[in-house]
């Protein structure tokens, strides 16, 4: 199992590769709004965590997300036990 703390490092950088920009991560509770990633960009940031981990996540379950914690969350659930 990938440990939280891998996963909330790999979001930032991959939220910084699509935001073209530095992504900082005050907490886990930050709305991923507030970083300066649209929706568009959350796409590819979802697309980017799936390959890297290897893992789908159907578009019904990004519905809602909103916080960092949440899709790291989503992911975490989504990696093979």
């Amino acid at each position: 199992m990938i440990a939280r703390d891998e996963l909330l490092v790999k979001f930032r950088h991959i939220a910084s590769e699509v935001a073209e920009r530095e992504v900082t991560i005050p907490t886990e509770g930050t709305a991923i709004a507030d970083l300066g990633i649209d929706s568009l960009a959350m796409l590819e940031i979802v697309g980017a965590m799936e390959r890297e981990f290897k893992v789908q996540i159907p578009d019904d379950q990004l519905v809602g997300i909103t916080t960092v914690a949440q899709l790291v969350d989503l992911v975490q659930r989504r990696l093979p036990s």
